[in-house]
């Protein structure tokens, strides 16, 4: 569901508001990825999530990593942007180096783990396994929509 603000006459829809998410696809030195999967469906992905109001772009990253895997991140590049066309939610995703803090699990995470990017892509759907491969290339960043499930466009 989109929510549309007025224009400034009151009248009508005009634009309409996205969300902004943020991912972190953390690589450590011997080249395993950081993975969670969700507590709420299960899915593997890697972590993230929505920015809150007043939060810098890394700073969110930063925290959502860390509220979801207990892993501190430095932000190291944008990799790319992806754009769910059901929902309206924008998700911005970097390529993260862990800096310290041990794996645990959150209210939002049911597991975490490290593992070869091999078995992340094998483990996520494809919206997610396609942000992990952009983020894993040296290119520059992937701009991509989807439909909640399957690339489009």
């Amino acid at each position: 569901m989109l929510i549309y603000m007025s224009n400034s006459t009151g009248q009508g829809r005009s634009t309409p508001l996205h969300s902004v998410s943020v991912a972190g696809v953390v690589v450590r030195d011997d080249g395993r990825v950081l993975v969670i999967q969700r507590a709420d469906n299960g899915t593997w992905e890697p972590p993230g999530g929505v920015l809150e109001l007043g939060e810098s772009v890394e700073d969110g990253l930063r925290r959502e990593v860390l509220e979801e895997t207990g892993v501190h991140v430095e932000v190291d590049r944008l990799t790319g942007v992806y754009k769910n066309m059901n929902l309206g939610v924008v998700a911005l995703v970097f390529r993260c180096r862990p800096t310290g803090g041990e794996l645990a699990t959150s209210d939002e995470s049911r597991s975490v783990d490290w593992v070869a990017p091999g078995e992340a892509v094998e483990r996520m759907a494809e919206v997610y396994s396609i942000r992990l491969r952009d983020a894993l290339s040296s290119g520059s960043p992937a701009v991509r929509a989807h439909d909640g499930k399957r690339m489009v466009g």
